[in-house]
C-alpha cells in the first residue's frame, strides 16, 4: 500500500480536537497492520508498539491526529446553526465551506452568510465575523433539533485532491501528513534490524494545547522522543526565511527545543544516505508536540521532523508525497542506528 492510500485511509477519521475517541478507528486500523500492539488511552491517544529485537530502550514517534474544527453554539428558531471555533480557525476561509455536523447522525451542512448584493457598502469592507456566519443543513428547525445538540462537534468535509508533481491537498493534512510519515517509517523498519522498541503515537488535542503529547509521553517515558509535524511551505508573498520548499525533503529543526545530539545524528544520516533535507532554526518553543515531550517528567531528549505544507489551517492544505516518503526513510534508518552508546550518551552532551 502506497503513501497516497495511507493518507486516504487516515483521512477517513474526522477527529476534531476533543472528539478523537469516537473517530480514530481508521487510524488504529492503519497502525494495527504495522505494529505488534495497539491501544488507546483515556484522553484518546492511539498508541502502537513495534518491538525491537533487543529492546532495552524505547523511542516514541508522535504526530497529532486531531484537526481544527467547529462546535455547535446555538440553533435558532429557523434551524440555522451558530458555531464557535476549535483550534486556530481563520474565519476568512469559512463562507461556502461544506461541513459535517456530528450529532446523533452525521449531517452535511454548508456555511453561509449575507450575499454581497444585499450587504451595506461598509459591510463589504469589513472582515467577516463569526457572528455573521451560520450553517444551513436544509432541515427544518424541528428536524435539526431532533438530531443536533449544542456542543456537537463539526468537521470540515474532506475533499482529497491529487495535484501535479506529487502534490496532495486536503483539510487535516496538519497533521495527518505526520501520521503518514510514521506509517512509512514502520513499513521501512520491516526490512531493517533495530533493537529499540518503537512507540508510534497518534496524539490527541494538539491543536488546543499539546495535551495528548503531555499524557502519552508521561506514560511511555521514552529514552528518545521525536515529534513529526508540518511547517509552513513556500507560498507567494511570504519571505523565504519563514517557509520551507515542498519537494526538497523533510525539515530538521534545531534550537532549544531540540536535543543537539539527536539533530546531529539525523542530519548525518540524511547526508550519509543521500536523503535531501532542510533546516529550520527554532529560537524558542516549536509550538508542536516536541515541546510537550521535551519537558515531560525530568526531561526527554527530543527532536522534530517536519513536512512542508502550504495553506495551513485551511481546507486545501497541500504537501508533497515525496517529502513524506523521504522523512519515513530518514527516521527508519535513524531508529536502526540506535545503540546503547548513543542512547546513554544523550544525557551527557
Amino acid at each position: 500500500m502506497g503513501i497516497k492510500q495511507d493518507i486516504l485511509d487516515i483521512l477517513k477519521s474526522n477527529a476534531v480536537s476533543g472528539n478523537e475517541v469516537a473517530n480514530s478507528n481508521a487510524i488504529k486500523e492503519c497502525f494495527r497492520k504495522l505494529s505488534d500492539e495497539v491501544r488507546e488511552d483515556k484522553l484518546g491517544n492511539v498508541i502502537s508498539l513495534k518491538k525491537g529485537q533487543n529492546p532495552n530502550y524505547n523511542i516514541m514517534l508522535a504526530a497529532h491526529m486531531d484537526e481544527i474544527g467547529l462546535i455547535v453554539k446555538q440553533i435558532d428558531d429557523k434551524g440555522f446553526i451558530r458555531f464557535a471555533f476549535i483550534g486556530g480557525v481563520d474565519p476568512r476561509i469559512l463562507p461556502a465551506q461544506e461541513v459535517i455536523i456530528h450529532g446523533s447522525r452525521d449531517i452535511l451542512g454548508i456555511i453561509g452568510n449575507k450575499p454581497p448584493h444585499i450587504q451595506e457598502p461598509e459591510e463589504r469592507k469589513k472582515t467577516i465575523k463569526n457572528d455573521d456566519l451560520f450553517i444551513d443543513t436544509g432541515l427544518s428547525a424541528d428536524d435539526v433539533k431532533k438530531s443536533i445538540r449544542v456542543g456537537n462537534f463539526i468537521s470540515f468535509r474532506k475533499k482529497p485532491s491529487e495535484l501535479l508533481n506529487s502534490r496532495f491537498s486536503c483539510s487535516a493534512m496538519d497533521d495527518r501528513a505526520g501520521i503518514a510519515v510514521i506509517l512509512e517509517t514502520l513499513k521501512e523498519l520491516d526490512s531493517m534490524r533495530f533493537d529499540v522498541n518503537v512507540y508510534a503515537v497518534a496524539t490527541a488535542q494538539e491543536e488546543v494545547g499539546l495535551r495528548g503529547a503531555v499524557v502519552s509521553s508521561f506514560n511511555i517515558f521514552p529514552h528518545i522522543g521525536i515529534a513529526i509535524d508540518v511547517c509552513h511551505g513556500n507560498v507567494m508573498d511570504v519571505p523565504e526565511d519563514e517557509t520551507q520548499i515542498l519537494g526538497k525533503g523533510p525539515v530538521l529543526s534545531l534550537g532549544p527545543n531540540i536535543h543537539p545530539l539527536l539533530f546531529k545524528r539525523l542530519k548525518q544520516i540524511a547526508e550519509d544516505y543521500y536523503i535531501p533535507y532542510q533546516l529550520n532554526p527554532e529560537p524558542s518553543s516549536t509550538g508542536t508536540d516536541a515541546w510537550a515531550i521535551q519537558i515531560t517528567r525530568e526531561g526527554i531528549p527530543t527532536a522534530l521532523v517536519s513536512i512542508p505544507l502550504r495553506y495551513m489551517h485551511t481546507t486545501v492544505e497541500t504537501v508533497c508525497l515525496e517529502d513524506i516518503k523521504k522523512a519515513g526513510r530518514l527516521l527508519a534508518v535513524f531508529i536502526s542506528s540506535l545503540n546503547k552508546e548513543f542512547v546513554e550518551g544523550l544525557t551527557c552532551y
